[in-house]
């Protein structure tokens, strides 16, 4: 059969980005940051999907050995809702798109996606997706306030009536015929069972003490329907209620399964323990064996027993074994290491925004704990973390790390060592510092060894001493993203500059206010034995150094507001000039003034500066640019603020007189980045809320754009070059680590 000429065009416009994804090459370390939402294809256990905070979502063919980001314009990550594997089809999955709860489906595993079936009768964000296991056309979803269902893959859908609450999970008797299936969901507010086809729902939860799950699962097979639910543990009269409960009649009773093979503590036995009482807000099993299921519980204790642990059952909650022990002190460790365990010789145990259980094998569970994927193949005997690859030591013994694909973090800048080329560096949210000794094929996680823990954002190198570097910490991330300027997140009065001899293995404290610290550059005309160093601390301004960085002196004359000295980066230019900016501040009001709040200018070290963004107020200016050869020519980005669309790249070559917008390409433009080789060309980077690439290029100095449309990842910071590869790039990512690509926009 031929395919008429529209539908072959739409097939390729839809293609094209995740085949011009394929020419990225993700770098550095993985896992790290908040990863969500996760499945296990019933049809094959090897195939998984994995969602993430910062819009990403992943796909894996290999039982988490190996990860593919799916293209923005394909599927954004959802943190509340899993996508669900069709159990019949291979390749076929559902997933719904991002914040909103538009639903999407591939066919090929997750390389592309297209709307799933003829829109949404539902408000609001979806919480759970669940396709019937013997009728793949009949698909469930669940809201934060009920469940819908559709027997025509979305080609029309009804309401389950009966059903309320937040939706948990979703079961069916596969005894029951496909056109009167029984079904089963169990939420936030009980348990409903339907014997229509789940058209209409029944209360199913008369025998549990109370109708407030925590969580719901259950299996079907030809010896029976086995039912789970988890409610809030509390004390009742001294002892402690709630726990874990089973059904094996349909919901008409159910049984406490809270033996002490589970903990049943009713104080806590260490500090470190998530709670004074245990909790087991996660439950799975499958159809293969629903006697046999797994429950989280965040434990009463640090260390076995009553630890943060998985407990398994095989006889249908009569007894209990714990099946995960994660931290590599405890004897049972039987998890890979990762990086961090390697690292700091311990691994915090968290409690897992996500489980998932393999359908067809009761041996397949995995969990990820926002930093953290385990998944174990053999019911919980061994742990594998499918968010580190273990590569061969580095010539200094370090352990070092490959990357596997799965990139979740935010980084801020890449450098190539000025003096030894195979020696490369990430600035890191969360996970602070690595380096590479192998030009970024394998990596070192350097966290322990920096002073302030949680983000590296800049380094300086010393122009004639190799292994000197100063660098800019903070365990404040974010800065100027959202999070911070807009009050989620609060600003940690912790960071500073800190200075290493030994190519960034260790470092030493500068003596500066403690703050955030932004920037720190190097005047490389200074003496080898006294260098002139420039520190930008975030609520603090400018500060200088005449004497390699063991005294300080501020240098903020002119500078910001009293009320607003949110200092992000330092430019030092060629003929000395100085550049730094003040960002926004949110008042108490919720409005963004401009007191203080521009890109400043100094010509005598610091000793004075003065604002050279008058004619253009911009209330979130995120970065900057200044010409190598001109000072007089700056780029500027800005994000949209106090209602007003302010977002764009902005440029002036009088040296601030008089301003131009080049480009409006979305809410938030983050920076942009002269070629140091091609004349003309500019990278212009957004972030948060671009509507499609988050990098752009322009050939002829800003007059015309073309989009990276193949870059998989939007939110997209700055760009780097290595004097070694000419033919690629390198771009940092608010929360997709790094990635390498081509020069130029793929054709």
């Amino acid at each position: 059969m031929r395919l008429p000429a529209l539908a072959i065009l739409c097939i390729a416009a839809a293609t094209a980005p995740a085949l011009a994804a394929e020419t990225w090459e993700p770098v550095g370390l993985c896992g790290g940051g908040g990863m969500f939402s996760l499945a296990i294809s019933p049809a094959n256990p090897v195939d998984m999907m994995l969602s993430c905070d910062m819009s990403e979502a992943f796909t894996s063919h290999d039982a988490g050995r190996t990860w593919q980001m799916i293209h923005h314009a394909m599927l954004r990550g959802n943190t509340r809702c899993a996508g669900v594997f069709d159990p019949k089809v291979r390749g076929r999955a559902i997933a719904s798109g991002g914040w909103s709860s538009e639903l999407r489906v591939t066919t090929d595993g997750g390389r592309t996606w297209t709307p799933y079936g003829k829109g949404r009768p539902w408000q609001g964000a979806l919480r759970l997706l669940y396709i019937d296991p013997d009728a793949p056309a009949r698909l469930f979803a669940g809201t934060e306030s009920g469940a819908w269902m559709t027997a025509d893959d979305g080609q029309t859908w009804q309401r389950c009536e009966g059903v309320t609450g937040r939706v948990l999970g979703v079961v069916t008797d596969r005894r029951s015929k496909p056109a009167q299936r029984v079904c089963f969901i169990g939420t936030a507010a009980g348990v409903f069972r339907s014997a229509d086809g789940g058209r209409t729902f029944a209360d199913a939860a008369a025998g549990l003490p109370e109708k407030q799950l925590d969580a719901f699962a259950g299996g079907s097979s030809p010896a029976g329907t086995r039912l789970y639910a988890t409610l809030p543990c509390k004390l009742v009269d001294g002892k402690l209620a709630g726990g874990v409960y089973t059904s094996a009649d349909d919901g008409r009773s159910w049984q406490r399964c809270m033996n002490p093979d589970l903990n049943v503590q009713t104080k806590r036995a260490s500090e470190w323990a998530h709670g004074d009482l245990p909790q087991y807000p996660h439950v799975v099993t499958g159809n293969a064996r629903p006697q046999r299921a797994y429950v989280f519980c965040t434990g009463t204790s640090y260390s076995p027993p009553n630890h943060c642990t998985i407990y398994r059952t095989d006889d249908g909650g009569a007894r209990w074994t714990a099946v995960l022990f994660s931290d590599p002190r405890f004897k049972e460790y039987n998890c890979d290491d990762d990086w961090l365990s390697k690292g700091v010789g311990q691994r915090w145990q968290e409690v897992p925004y996500s489980m998932a259980a393999a359908d067809n094998d009761p041996n397949v569970v995995a969990l990820c704990s926002s930093a953290f994927v385990f998944r174990t193949d053999d019911g919980g005997r061994r742990w594998r973390v499918c968010h580190a690859t273990p590569a061969p030591p580095a010539p200094d013994g370090s352990p070092t790390w490959a990357n596997n694909g799965l990139t979740v973090t935010t980084t801020w800048n890449y450098y190539v060592d000025p003096h030894e080329a195979n020696r490369h560096y990430i600035c890191y949210t969360d996970i602070g510092f690595a380096r590479s000794l192998d030009a970024g094929r394998t990596w070192i996680w350097q966290g322990t060894t920096i002073p302030w823990k949680n983000t590296t954002y800049e380094l300086a190198f010393d122009p004639d001493v190799p292994g000197r570097i100063w660098g800019a910490f903070s365990d404040t991330h974010d800065i100027p993203n959202a999070n911070v300027i807009e009050g989620r997140h609060r600003v940690i009065m912790r960071g500073g500059v800190a200075r290493s001899d030994d190519f960034g293995r260790t470092w030493a404290k500068a003596a500066l206010p403690p703050a955030p610290a932004l920037s720190v550059v190097l005047d490389p005309a200074s003496p080898r034995d006294k260098r002139t160093l420039y520190a930008s601390l975030f609520e603090k301004g400018v500060y200088r150094s005449d004497d390699g960085g063991q005294s300080w002196q501020e240098k903020s004359r002119g500078l910001g507001s009293p009320a607003n000295m949110r200092c992000l980066k330092i430019v030092r230019h060629a003929d000395g000039t100085l550049f730094t900016v003040i960002t926004a501040k949110r008042a108490a009001d919720g409005k963004y003034p401009l007191d203080g709040v521009g890109l400043y200018r100094s010509a005598d070290r610091g000793e004075n500066w003065s604002r050279i963004n008058e004619s253009l107020p911009l209330a979130w200016p995120k970065d900057f640019t200044v010409h190598p050869k001109d000072s007089r020519t700056v780029l500027l980005s800005a994000a949209n603020s106090r209602g007003h669309e302010e977002g764009g790249l902005y440029r002036t070559t009088d040296g601030g007189q008089s301003w131009q917008r080049l480009a409006r390409k979305g809410p938030e433009h983050f920076g942009a980045f002269y070629h140091p080789d091609r004349p003309g060309w500019i990278y212009m980077t957004l972030t948060e809320g671009a509507p499609g690439a988050g990098l752009w290029l322009s050939r002829d100095d800003g007059a015309t754009w073309e989009p990276f449309d193949g870059l998989p990842f939007s939110n997209i910071q700055r760009v780097h070059f290595s004097p070694a590869d000419k033919e690629h790039i390198i771009v940092t990512t608010f929360g997709g680590s790094v990635f390498k690509g081509p020069v130029a926009p793929e054709k």
